[in-house]
């Protein structure tokens, strides 16, 4: 099993708001976890921090998540711990007022694969080549389009498309959609928004097949996004199984 990360700041930002991270537990288990932060000065990055460190340490500091029930609700009331402690930094910071972050992650175990989200950060499977897009974007043109107000295309250069509905630290009530996808997948790739807006799901495929370490691929995936006007901070964690004859 290949995994890797990479965060960029990109070419017009003057700070990396985004935060990435792989980690496992002691009975191997894996986490991949990516989030935006949002606030303006250091507070996004402030909220993405928060959210990732706490996330990554209570995983890490246990030996499993248990069966499937047990993992969903781990899930659930961990990011619910993190939106509190966001919460609590800004009762502490009044000046950070509005901070937040969107989250997308990951749990790979023998038995299951789990992928979550709040907020537009991306959550994919990748199988027989192909990126398959598992995560529901938490914003105001995604509603539209759903609502049939707006096509796909429109949505994509549509004025609001940053527009959250949902972001850790928007609100007291956390509501993070888990999703429990098949096992018999070739990889998993989770990804900001700064990836997405600038490159097609095909084209970050086609990088993903290319005969490429998987770090190689990854710096590519950000040159790539970077060249096409690297407007927002870039984040991806990536795990692909070794069949894949990755190098």
């Amino acid at each position: 099993m290949n995994y890797s990360f990479i965060t960029d700041p990109g070419k017009v930002r003057e700070r990396n708001e985004d935060a990435v991270n792989i980690c496992e537990n002691s009975t191997g288990e894996k986490l991949l976890i990516v989030a935006d932060g949002m606030g303006g000065h250091k507070d996004g990055e402030k909220a993405s921090h928060i959210a990732l460190e706490l996330i990554c340490d209570r995983f890490k500091n246990i030996s499993s998540v248990g069966n499937l029930d047990d993992a969903i609700n781990w899930i659930q009331s961990t990011v619910s711990e993190a939106n509190v402690a966001i919460f609590k930094y800004v009762s502490e910071h009044p000046e950070s007022k509005g901070m937040g972050t969107t989250i997308v992650l990951s749990i790979l175990t023998p038995s299951f694969l789990l992928i979550g989200n709040i907020g537009d950060s991306s959550g994919y499977i990748y199988k027989n080549k192909k990126l398959h897009k598992i995560t529901v974007d938490h914003t105001l043109v995604n509603l539209l389009v759903k609502s049939g107000e707006l096509t796909k295309e429109e949505a994509r250069n549509h004025p609001r498309k940053n527009v959250l509905m949902k972001a850790l630290g928007a609100s007291t009530d956390v509501d993070m959609d888990i999703f429990n996808v098949e096992l018999n997948i070739d990889g998993i790739f989770l990804c900001s928004d700064g990836l997405t807006n600038m490159l097609e799901d095909e084209q970050i495929a086609k990088v993903l097949t290319e005969d490429l370490s998987l770090d190689e691929k990854l710096e590519k995936l950000v040159f790539k996004a970077n060249n096409r006007g690297g407007n927002d901070n870039i984040s991806i964690a990536c795990l692909i199984k070794e069949d894949n004859h990755d190098k």
